[in-house]
């Protein structure tokens, strides 16, 4: 059996998605690889095809539990064995696992890093044919990674105490150059072949809104989206709890997920969003790692996050099908104080590990220099897939079209002058104090706190008087996304000067920055325009189409119920569509759907049959 027949009659598509088959001829070569590849392009693909062709068992070392019982769930729903190992089971149904494992049961077993070294598993992994080991989430294994977790460092020991050296497979969908070089370096990946299939998820709009009624926004937002399915992010369980009462008092279909609430309530609220028995989910960070809900039209973020890498880990949990979807962050300056409250009492153990003092000043200051870049998003005029794709190494030759900056109309305006008077005040101040101390002695105004600085006594006082003080943080926002100033890493934000700083002074560096001059778009408009920008294929049906969609729909929840399975896993939206398009009356013409298995044909195809036969023939 070929890669291409194993794509086809498990998995039901007839092609590769762009990167995959290169992936997978390298690990069939016996190579190792490290692919870098963004949330819904197929990561899974690139490991589950090549471990059906290698003789013996793969491995895949994954921290999430939810991801696990997700990916197990959907591999024996498609006809491919599987197995998962992790603390959801206990040690009886571990050992069972493992029994059944040492017969050729599985052909994939996906286990948790902390049981790695447990004595059973120890003693299965010492007798087993272990082709390939697959580090999913690879990310984890680098101390320069936005999720670094001591547990995985114990995939190296784990892979030296084989007699046998498997081919070593690492995955993740965000890296930075540096965690890039870590994932190679510390998994010791022999002459690896590394792949970055790009950053860009074409499919998701971004969008940043700074407002001061976010409570509205996000009312108005999900109204205006009641049939879609989306996920609110939140920086605090307050927040969370505040925003779920709200919702529900207006009618919406909605639960929520944080620490606070008991494992059986987290657990029942996040199969409640996942069978789509609850269209909105609102949650802290805590909730998505693994989700592989394939239908999330939207992500919102009420916060903002403390990274770009975790942001965009959490955007990316819109648009899995590679269907239009938004991905809105709503900005406030107040978000940046919640975020350095929490990276100050950031908890640095795991597993009973502590980290060395200075691991632990380096990280505090790695997590700051993320905060710095995550905020710098949501100040910049430029296009904000442009600045995502910079964070992770790629450039992007042309504005996006596709997000809020793009798609707001600007003014450019030359505060070269501006910006000499700024630094020359920064200067003056000795570089003590922060922004809105800066910009009020700019602007000579007259406050207790800046008598009490004794500002007036300055040169630089009411040097740019003739502009509103508003203008003028903007513009010092500005010079700092431009690394023409700094602030420092702490809860006081002092103005430093920044590399780019001497050139704007000898005039080598003129400072454009570009100014709003169209209002911004209204929560009406907005929501007008996401209709618009958000085009599925849903749009490709006709009335009739349509109807005939929902009817299938219908009918995969009632399986859903049936086998108490998430209703993705049946058939996503994309094979349900591509079945109302081509309306197949028969075997070979259902097998010609995308995503439609002759193994899951055998178990669903018929069902399905009869309900588009019956349309049809009305």
């Amino acid at each position: 059996m070929t890669k291409y027949d194993i794509l086809k009659r498990y998995f039901g598509y007839d092609c590769f998605r762009p990167g995959q088959e290169a992936v997978i001829d390298m690990i069939l070569q016996g190579r190792d690889v490290m692919a870098v590849m963004p949330t819904g392009a197929g990561k899974s693909v690139c490991y589950q095809v090549p471990a059906l062709l290698l003789s013996g068992i793969t491995l895949v070392i994954s921290p999430l539990i939810s991801l696990m019982k997700d990916q197990v769930q959907a591999l024996n729903q498609a006809g491919i064995h599987a197995a998962y190992i992790n603390s959801s089971l206990s040690e009886t149904q571990i050992a069972k696992a493992l029994q059944l494992a040492a017969g050729g049961q599985y052909k994939i077993i996906y286990v948790a890093p902390e049981r790695l070294e447990t004595a059973g598993f120890l003693r299965f992994a010492m007798h087993a044919e272990i082709s390939m080991l697959t580090v999913d989430e690879a990310h984890c294994i680098s101390q320069w990674g936005q999720d670094f977790r001591p547990s995985y460092l114990k995939i190296v020991s784990f892979i030296n105490q084989l007699e046998t050296r498997p081919i070593i497979s690492a995955f993740t969908a965000t890296a930075t150059k540096k965690v890039k070089e870590d994932i190679v370096c510390v998994l010791g990946l022999q002459k690896p072949g590394v792949f970055v299939t790009g950053f860009d998820r074409q499919n998701l709009y971004f969008g940043v809104e700074a407002t001061r009624k976010k409570d509205a926004y996000i009312l108005d937002y999900v109204q205006a989206h009641r049939d879609a399915s989306g996920i609110i992010y939140c920086a605090t369980r307050k927040n969370v709890d505040m925003l779920y009462e709200l919702l529900q008092l207006h009618g919406i279909s909605v639960t929520r997920y944080h620490a606070g609430l008991t494992n059986e309530m987290r657990q029942q609220n996040q199969e409640d969003f996942i069978y789509d028995v609850c269209l909105v989910m609102v949650a802290t960070n805590a909730f998505g790692m693994g989700i592989d809900k394939s239908n999330v039209r939207y992500v919102l973020h009420y916060n903002m996050p403390q990274s770009l890498e975790n942001y965009y880990q959490e955007a990316g949990r819109a648009g899995r099908d590679a269907e239009p979807s938004e991905c809105i962050l709503l900005y406030s300056a107040q978000d940046v104080i919640i975020n350095r409250y929490l990276i100050e009492h950031k908890d640095i153990k795991e597993d009973g590990i502590d980290t060395a003092d200075g691991q632990s000043q380096a990280a505090h200051m790695r997590d700051e220099e993320r905060l710095q870049m995550m905020h710098n998003y949501c100040l910049t005029t430029d296009c904000l897939r442009q600045y995502l794709l910079r964070y992770f190494g790629e450039t992007q030759l042309t504005d996006c079209g596709n997000c809020s900056n793009c798609q707001q109309e600007y003014e450019a305006v030359d505060v070269t002058a501006a910006a000499v008077k700024i630094i020359a005040c920064i200067r003056q101040m000795h570089q003590r104090y922060g922004i809105h101390v800066v910009a009020g002695t700019l602007a000579g105004a007259n406050r207790a706190k800046l008598r009490e600085y004794h500002v007036s006594e300055y040169e630089a006082y009411a040097s740019l008087s003739e502009m509103p003080e508003a203008e003028i943080v903007q513009i010092i926002t500005h010079l700092q996304v431009e690394q023409i100033l700094q602030a420092t890493p702490d809860r006081y934000a002092l103005l430093k000067l920044g590399p780019k700083a001497g050139a704007v002074l000898d005039g080598s560096y003129p400072v454009i920055y570009k100014r709003r001059y169209a209002a911004k778009p209204d929560a009406d408009s907005i929501n007008h325009q996401a209709k618009k920008s958000s085009r599925s294929k849903l749009d490709s049906l006709d009335s009739q189409g349509i109807i005939l969609f929902e009817k299938l729909r219908e009918l995969r929840a009632q399986i859903a119920r049936e086998e108490k399975m998430p209703p993705y896993i049946i058939f996503a939206d994309k094979s349900l569509v591509d079945m109302c398009s081509k309306t197949p009356l028969a075997k070979e013409q259902m097998l010609q759907v995308n995503g439609v298995g002759e193994y899951k044909y055998q178990k669903y195809g018929e069902r399905f049959l009869m309900v588009i036969r019956e349309f049809v023939n009305k």
